[in-house]
């Protein structure tokens, strides 16, 4: 089994590409071991020293580390995740595959727009973050702002700020009529 590597744009997170399917349906963003209770493969990764975040997307595991060096963790972070695959073992266990209760907010006279949001975010927008490793889901829409969650790679990337300001704050603002500001919640 070949696992390719690649860098994102979040100096602390690297991208893991097993060239198999990871996950189907959503994305799952672990941000502690014990979250990562419900998933072999998370809560494995977890056991390394300076794992500080996994990030299971359809094809790609991104990992998360504090100040350890990546020469150090990456091999470590390699044998987990072909240890897993080669197992057999679910990524999820029985019961975490359920879909999680999405807590979203917006008026309802709203709804129309909020459909719109959802379809750019959807189709422009998550492809491309999922490509840097990581996600990003609607959580609401309040006074021509849209709130948006950040998962991944991209929860606390340096560039996280430009991306939301100046690629998707511009992209919903020309596209959809009423969106004036977009934050991260």
């Amino acid at each position: 089994m070949f696992i390719q590597t690649e860098a994102t744009p979040n100096p602390a997170t690297l991208k893991f590409l097993p060239g198999r399917d990871v996950l189907v349906g959503e994305p799952r963003d672990f941000r502690t071991a014990d979250d990562a209770a419900i998933s072999p493969l998370a809560s494995g990764l977890f056991s390394i020293p300076g794992v500080t975040g996994v990030f299971l997307g359809s094809d790609f595991v991104s990992v998360s580390k504090d100040e350890t060096e990546w020469n150090h963790l990456k091999p470590a972070v390699l044998g987990v995740i072909m240890e897993h695959f080669l197992s057999g073992k679910p990524v999820l266990d029985e019961g975490g595959a359920l879909a999680r209760e999405v807590e979203e907010f917006f008026d309802d006279d709203d709804t129309e727009t909020v459909e719109v949001i959802k379809e750019l975010i959807s189709t422009r927008v998550r492809p491309a973050v999922a490509m840097d490793g990581g996600d990003i889901t609607f959580k609401g829409f309040k006074d021509g702002t849209v709130y948006l969650h950040m998962q991944g790679a991209c929860s606390g990337c340096p560039s996280s700020t430009a991306t939301l300001k100046s690629g998707i704050e511009n992209l919903l603002r020309h596209f959809v009529p009423g969106v004036e500001a977009v934050q991260q919640v």
